[in-house]
């Protein structure tokens, strides 16, 4: 079956579903849109100048109110600004207590995963529960008893000398044993007996799938980093609006830094490389991804719906189809399992926390030097050390699943340490913003320590 005709409706009804279940009165504003100033270069001594964003009559025939936004971004350049986020999509619903505060679900005893909450299949309904009396409780026994064997499922642990054979062993202290987290052998979805070949393959791949460190420098003669950096700050704000998964938008971000690598770029042309490559990533990971009018829609119409089909055939080409790439939030899934093996702190605050240092690093051009998984490993140190002050961030456990030595994450954690200090005043808040909610706990509002102690990144 087509996946596409599960948008046999037209644009207009896909939006009207998105926010039927929200009146007018439940909404709050969050942070206005960039201004609609396409092929405007404006001057380094002006100060900025409020502009009232063009409203638009939605499709449910309710007009969202006008807003107003700064017109220009200094950075010691002529910098041109990107086009709006339409003014309504600026105007986010409000979530009702009851599902904010939903629990998220538990994959296994030892971790939590905020993901799920986080999917775009939430219009879909749950399947009626059918309930079975004690008369049929014996069939399900020997449905389950069949499907272990099948999937050859043990209710044993693994002996010890079977789990998570590595080339590079870690050296273990007296009083620092390693935890196994590859230890739930009933769960498919962990898959617990091959895990670890999985992450190896994954660093492996990790360095073919890089995007260049330089491209700024060498290759892109019309941009700058700030320019990629507010691309960015708004594609987050977009997948909040549509809901999509994190891996959505970290592989959105890897398929502009990649094809930026080696094509000239125009400033005029970088967001519409932006919604392409989301599209692109939407259609990989979604269930339900947003159709292209509705992409076009967020860029307030500055592009027609033949031009971002034809950015997305040339982003496609050029990277041959290999869509599937190691990022950031794949390392983090494992890295947080080891984590919260040995760590006190509340599972759900601890993945919160490390999650919003990572989307931090994305903004940042100069974080491309970094390995996906180095920058996921040091998210993971500066989010403990955030937690925990006092106590040494790093431990076997972590060292045996990460590959990393304390030592080796000494400049990344500093670079991410600088952001996370900086980030309140930074001029990007759809980041901050987001993660100042309740769902993810308020972990933007959580004070840093202004250093870290170096005996921390000794072994």
């Amino acid at each position: 079956m087509n996946r596409g005709s599960s948008f046999s409706s037209s644009t207009t009804s896909s939006l009207a579903k998105r926010h039927a279940s929200v009146s007018n009165s439940e909404k709050i504003k969050k942070r206005p849109p960039l201004t609609n100033l396409t092929n405007h270069i404006s001057s380094l001594n002006s100060s900025p100048t409020l502009v009232t964003c063009a409203t638009k009559v939605s499709k449910a025939k309710k007009e969202p109110p006008p807003c107003t936004t700064s017109s220009a971004i200094s950075d010691n350049t002529l910098l041109p600004s990107l086009p709006n986020l339409k003014s309504n999509i600026a105007v986010f619903p409000s979530v009702s207590i009851s599902s904010m505060d939903s629990s998220p679900i538990k994959s296994d005893g030892m971790s939590v995963s905020i993901d799920e909450s986080m999917s775009s299949s939430h219009s879909f309904k749950s399947p009626d529960i059918e309930y079975l009396d004690n008369t049929d409780l014996s069939a399900v026994d020997s449905i389950d008893r069949k499907t272990f064997t099948n999937l050859n499922i043990s209710d044993t642990t693994e002996p010890e000398g079977n789990t998570c054979s590595r080339d590079t062993l870690v050296e273990l202290e007296k009083d620092d044993k390693i935890v196994n987290v590859d230890n739930n052998y009933k769960d498919p979805q962990l898959c617990a007996t091959f895990a670890c070949d999985i992450y190896k393959h994954l660093r492996a791949s990790e360095v073919k799938k890089r995007p260049s460190t330089d491209f700024m420098e060498k290759i892109q003669k019309d941009l700058k980093p700030s320019m990629r950096a507010i691309l960015i700050d708004w594609l987050v704000e977009v997948a909040e609006e549509y809901r999509l998964v994190p891996d959505t938008l970290y592989l959105t971000v890897n398929y502009i830094d990649r094809y930026l690598s080696a094509n000239v770029m125009n400033r005029q042309r970088l967001q519409l490389l932006g919604v392409a490559s989301m599209m692109i990533a939407s259609k990989y990971e979604e269930i339900c991804a947003p159709q292209v009018e509705e992409f076009c829609y967020i860029t307030d119409n500055t592009y027609f719906k033949h031009e971002v089909l034809e950015m997305e055939s040339a982003v496609l080409n050029f990277l041959k189809f290999e869509m599937t790439a190691p990022t950031i939030k794949c390392f983090l899934r494992r890295f947080v399992r080891a984590a919260q093996g040995v760590t006190e702190a509340p599972s759900l605050q601890l993945e919160c926390l490390t999650n919003y240092i990572a989307e931090l690093s994305l903004l940042e051009y100069s974080m491309l030097r970094y390995a996906p998984s180095l920058i996921a490993a040091s998210a993971i140190f500066l989010a403990k050390f955030i937690l925990f002050p006092s106590m040494n961030p790093w431990n076997s456990t972590l060292q045996h699943y990460t590959l990393y030595h304390p030592f080796e994450l000494c400049d990344c954690v500093r670079d991410l340490h600088r952001l996370f200090c900086c980030s309140p005043n930074s001029d990007l808040l759809a980041i901050r913003e987001k993660y100042n909610q309740h769902k993810y706990k308020y972990v933007a509002k959580k004070y840093c320590p202004p250093s870290i102690p170096p005996e921390y990144f000794q072994n």
